[in-house]
């Protein structure tokens, strides 16, 4: 059975009536932070919507591949990334339906609101999904968030915990970093969690 948030039509009404309440009108400053940390090298951010930090990100050289499949999100990351003057891939499309070109294909993967947004059915298919995208020593770098709404409490958002994404990041991964930003939004500040892991060596998952 298809859940409403699997399909585009769900969030593309959010977007039209302005509702979107996970939209920061700017990137993300936990992100900008981290950015300055990195190598600039090939990156995903899924669920990427008006592509504030895929913008940030291709602004410090990175590689960046931006995916949502909501139409209007989609086409104001377009503008907004001409109007910054910087190349990003954007794909129009399901997360899940990525081709296997992308098969460790990126360095990094960006998760910001997307965990929570999918029905917690896929989870798991989530986790293959990244695990798949990320090249072996490549990093999850991930704000899980709600942390303050219990999963039964229905969604999107859906809650977690970060026993939660742990548990679902073991097999295949090493925990590499755990914190509460200081510099989370206000909004946000102890209802995100900053978890990073790696990926080790590609094996069956």
């Amino acid at each position: 059975m298809m859940n409403s948030e699997d399909n585009p039509k769900f969030w593309e009404d959010i977007y039209k009536n302005n509702d979107a309440g996970w939209d920061l009108g700017g990137p993300t400053p936990v992100f900008v932070n981290i950015a300055s940390t990195l190598n600039p090298r090939k990156l995903c951010i899924i669920g990427c919507g008006r592509g504030y930090d895929a913008v940030m990100f291709a602004k410090n050289n990175f590689e960046v591949t931006a995916v949502d499949f909501a139409p209007s999100a989609v086409t104001s990351l377009r503008k907004l990334a001409k109007k910054n003057k910087v190349r990003i891939n954007v794909l129009e499309e399901d997360i899940f339906s990525l081709a296997i070109q992308y098969d460790n294909s990126f360095d990094y993967v960006i998760e910001q609101t997307c965990f929570c947004a999918i029905h917690p059915d896929k989870r798991e298919e989530y986790e293959k999904l990244i695990y798949r995208i990320l090249k072996t020593n490549g990093k999850l770098i991930g704000l899980w968030f709600p942390l303050d709404k219990d999963i039964n409490d229905g969604g999107p958002p859906y809650g977690t915990t970060p026993q939660e994404v742990k548990s679902l990041f073991k097999d295949g991964w090493t925990l590499e970093r755990e914190e509460f930003p200081k510099d989370s939004i206000n909004s946000r500040k102890a209802r995100e969690k900053l978890i990073i892991f790696k990926k080790l060596e590609n094996s069956p998952n």
